[in-house]
């Protein structure tokens, strides 16, 4: 047997022993393997320390305001610049009254209230009311107080994509009434007139008139919803002469809120009134008894009837007058009948 080669303990063999070149001068080597360069990495030296600090701190933002002080400057804001308006006198009035800048900011602000949030007045078919261009509105009347009015004229502006004014027609009585007088016509209103209407149709404005008038306002309360005639069809007249549009509107709501069981007709005929009501709670309660009744209102317009396909003699030709007149009453009643059976309740 050959005798082994012995290897000392914790000494390695020369076939495995790592060769370390021998740097000359200058720090070169003198052997095939280059030195490694020993260089510490300033990049990772120069690394942020966690990831926080490699965000930059963002600058202060706004100071916090409280909820709704923002609305509040607002309002503030077109408060000041509507007295400053007021003061010098930077508003129109046209050759009816209106004023739109008082309708605008003071009046519909008044009526919103009720409209949103007493009677929360649900519409429908917004969309019949053309964008531009005259159109006749015509609705029912009802409510013993002629607070339908008002509400469909808050209705229109608030809900019609192009925010448009209802002018309305009104009676005779609404503008012998000392205030009643002066606030109708910066609303916008006029005389139920067939020349006022058609001039206001002519200029492209979308008026209102509800033909059952004193008849439908100082109906007693067994005969709600049941539309009282509609005079001779003036209005379909003027709405022939001046090619627009009629859009009947349905009202749901405002009979409820002065329930009419009785009229005091001795009592109106010596204060000049069509009608004085009774009610469960007027006269008994005095003032308190004045409060309407927090009915859900619904008010519908339905589609366009046109008249600009007529023949302008058409104005003068009784049938025509009768029969669109006819339609636009059918229309309103069949309406009527249809929401009654979709409300749930009067209140809600």
């Amino acid at each position: 047997m050959a005798d082994a080669k012995v290897i000392p303990f914790g000494e390695e063999p020369r076939s495995s022993r790592r060769k370390v070149p021998r740097l000359g001068r200058g720090g070169r080597s003198q052997g095939s393997l280059k030195p490694v360069p020993q260089q510490r990495d300033e990049a990772l030296e120069q690394r942020p320390q966690t990831a926080a600090a490699a965000v930059p701190p963002l600058p202060p933002g706004p100071p916090k305001q409280a909820p709704g002080s923002g609305d509040w400057e607002r309002k503030l804001a077109h408060g000041l610049s509507f007295l400053r308006r007021r003061i010098t006198g930077d508003y129109e009035v046209d050759d009816f009254g209106y004023d739109h800048d008082l309708t605008e900011q003071v009046l519909m602000s008044l009526l919103r209230p009720l409209y949103e949030k007493y009677f929360r007045v649900e519409v429908k078919g917004i969309e019949n009311i053309p964008d531009s261009g005259g159109a006749l509105v015509v609705a029912n009347h009802s409510g013993v107080l002629p607070l339908d009015g008002l509400m469909l004229q808050v209705a229109v502006h608030d809900n019609h994509p192009a925010k448009r004014h209802l002018r309305l027609l009104a009676a005779d009585l609404v503008f012998v009434l000392p205030v009643v007088n002066e606030l109708a016509r910066k609303a916008g209103h006029t005389l139920a007139c067939s020349e006022d209407a058609q001039l206001l149709l002519e200029r492209g404005e979308v008026v209102g008139v509800m033909p059952e008038g004193f008849k439908g306002i100082g109906k007693p309360f067994s005969e709600r919803y049941k539309l009282q005639r509609f005079g001779r069809g003036g209005f379909v007249s003027t709405a022939l002469r001046a090619g627009a549009p009629i859009v009947p509107c349905s009202i749901v709501g405002a009979e409820e809120i002065y329930p009419m069981v009785g009229n005091a007709k001795t009592l109106a005929r010596l204060l000049g009134l069509p009608y004085f009501p009774v009610t469960p709670t007027f006269p008994l309660l005095g003032p308190l008894g004045a409060v309407p009744l927090p009915t859900k209102w619904t008010i519908q317009f339905g589609e366009p009837i046109p008249t600009d396909g007529h023949p302008p003699e058409a104005a003068d030709d009784p049938m025509l007058m009768f029969n669109l007149t006819d339609q636009v009453r059918e229309t309103i009643q069949h309406t009527l009948y249809k929401l009654l059976v979709q409300r749930r309740s009067v209140f809600f």
